[in-house]
């Protein structure tokens, strides 16, 4: 006689439920760019879609208690002059997002609480370095206003956007980088590329400490880091079938578990619950979204379900932990972007008889509280998220303040020996070459060359108003004397007695007024 255990698992009945159509986002122009983004991010304030926008790019943001029909004239957020690949919500301020585009340019916006009423088209500063367009945008998940940003140049720039400045370039990659994704406390930094291979770098120094053929498919892959420290990819085989693995780093070419799904040809975004420990798997295209639990047992990456819908997807967004609703027992809510312009909500739930809150579905999560400035992380500062607890539901930690920007000249701005600096900020954001600053620099010899110009034209000036000032004391005393004599001026000093004129143009055959004594030479 046999006997079978089944797992014990809280997470083996996780079902997923789509909401009404009345409660969902309907009537949105979905980008057809075929760049592979999931189009869509979302955070417990907004959600943003990018849309399909004429001359430039745009995405659409949406307070999340605005469903049902969106107009057609509905106001976007639209500085871009190409097509916007891929946004990304910042974990400490629901209020900003950051944008990367065709156009090369990375723009970061403040979005206002009630959402916009116009056309937005200023962003909060521009990051301008790549040289190709920008497809992908992502956060650090412990420090403040630290922005990673990776472009068609094969470039990965990591900037600081609260000074506007890069403050690293990391130029490893051979080809286009498919996926990023930081670690846990955001020490290390996970790619793939598209010659294949996944690569663990030190994000400070860009040193890349191993690396590793992904999937051997020529199609795109992903990978993340899971807050174990273990690493999920999704990609592609030679026979283009869909895989995903599991792999420990150290051993990357040696994947604990390797899998084939099917043989579709969309490309796999696996979205990771770092709370739950589950994964789901949402390709383009797909009408269904798998979800796995990773565990310490073999096999280790478990299948728990699937959620079929009708309509094939053409992007998706997760909302993060601290907008689910726990009153629900919800672990997981998506926003799934449908070919029809139906932005459609699913949330995932773990069906509990309770209705108190449940521990144990609900660890302390990531809050909106950075563990880092910048600078710290900069100096070589490594810090975990910091938890916040659900119980009660989630509340904001402060009130976040407006991004602000203060801009820094960049190293390669800074005066060299026997230069000038001339201030002041230029506008249209950061320079190129990442830095903030708008300031100029011009040689010691060209000043002082500009000094005794200018020495000179004041002495030519006080030369003349002293000239001047003569002229006219001079002019106003011949009038006076003039007027005193009742003689009939001509404002010279030249005048004669009313009676006597004739009898001085008789005297003169040829017709011409005698040259008066009072007359200065300089004056004539």
């Amino acid at each position: 006689m046999s006997f079978r255990v089944v797992r014990s698992s809280k997470f083996r009945h996780v079902y997923g439920q789509a909401l009404k159509r009345e409660q969902c986002y309907d009537n949105i122009r979905v980008s057809k760019s075929s760049w592979d983004s999931t189009f869509c991010a979302v955070n417990p304030k907004f959600l943003a879609i990018i849309v399909e926008s004429a001359g430039g790019g745009a995405f659409v943001v949406l307070p999340l208690n605005k469903v049902g029909r969106i107009a057609a004239d509905h106001p976007l957020v639209g500085g871009h002059k190409g097509p916007v690949l891929d946004i990304a919500w910042c974990p400490h301020n629901d209020n900003v997002i950051a944008s990367g585009s065709e156009d090369c340019v990375v723009k970061v916006w403040q979005i206002p609480d009630h959402g916009i009423s116009r056309t937005l088209t200023e962003p909060v500063v521009d990051l301008i370095y790549h040289q190709r367009r920008v497809g992908l945008v992502l956060w650090h998940p412990t420090a403040l206003n630290v922005l990673l940003t990776a472009g068609s140049d094969n470039l990965v720039v990591i900037w600081n956007v609260g000074t506007g400045e890069s403050l690293i370039q990391l130029n490893c990659h051979p080809d286009i980088v498919y996926s990023a994704c930081w670690n846990w406390d955001g020490s290390q930094l996970l790619t793939t590329c598209k010659d294949k291979k996944m690569r663990i770098i030190n994000p400070r120094t860009g040193e890349v400490e191993e690396e590793a053929v992904c999937h051997e498919g020529s199609k795109a892959t992903r990978a993340i880091y899971l807050k174990s420290g273990l690493i999920f990819t999704t990609g592609f085989s030679k026979m283009s079938e869909r895989q995903y693995s599991l792999r420990a780093p150290e051993h990357l070419n040696e994947p604990i578990v390797m899998v084939e799904l099917d043989t579709s040809n969309g490309v796999m975004f696996p979205l990771y619950d770092p709370d739950t420990n589950l994964v789901y798997l949402c390709g383009k295209g797909d009408s269904v979204i798998r979800y796995f639990e990773i565990t310490a047992e073999p096999p280790f990456v478990h299948y728990i379900n699937t959620f079929q819908t009708p309509d094939p997807q053409r992007g998706i967004g997760m909302m993060p932990k601290r907008g689910c609703d726990v009153n629900s027992c919800e672990i997981s809510r998506f926003f799934r972007l449908n070919n029809s312009g139906l932005c459609q909500v699913i949330t995932m739930t773990v069906p509990r008889k309770s209705e108190l809150f449940q521990e144990d579905l609900y660890p302390d999560t990531s809050g909106d509280t950075p563990a880092l400035t910048a600078e710290e992380w900069m100096s070589g500062k490594d810090a975990e998220p910091i938890l916040i607890s659900l119980k009660g539901g989630y509340t904001p930690s402060t009130q976040k303040s407006d991004l602000k920007v203060t801009k820094k000249s960049n190293v390669l701005d800074r005066p060299t020996k026997g230069s000038t600096r001339l201030g002041g900020p230029q506008p249209g954001g950061a320079s190129s070459g990442g830095g903030g600053g708008g300031e100029s620099y011009i040689p010691d010899d060209i000043v002082k060359e500009f000094q005794e110009e200018i020495r000179k034209m004041k002495a030519v000036i006080v030369k003349h108003e002293n000239r001047i000032r003569a002229l006219e004391a001079r002019l106003a005393s011949s009038d006076a004397r003039g007027e005193d004599e009742g003689k009939v001026g001509d404002g010279l000093g030249v005048g004669h007695p009313p009676a006597a004129q004739s009898a001085v143009s008789n005297s003169h055959a040829g017709g011409s007024a005698p040259a008066s004594e009072d007359l200065a030479p300089d004056e004539v």
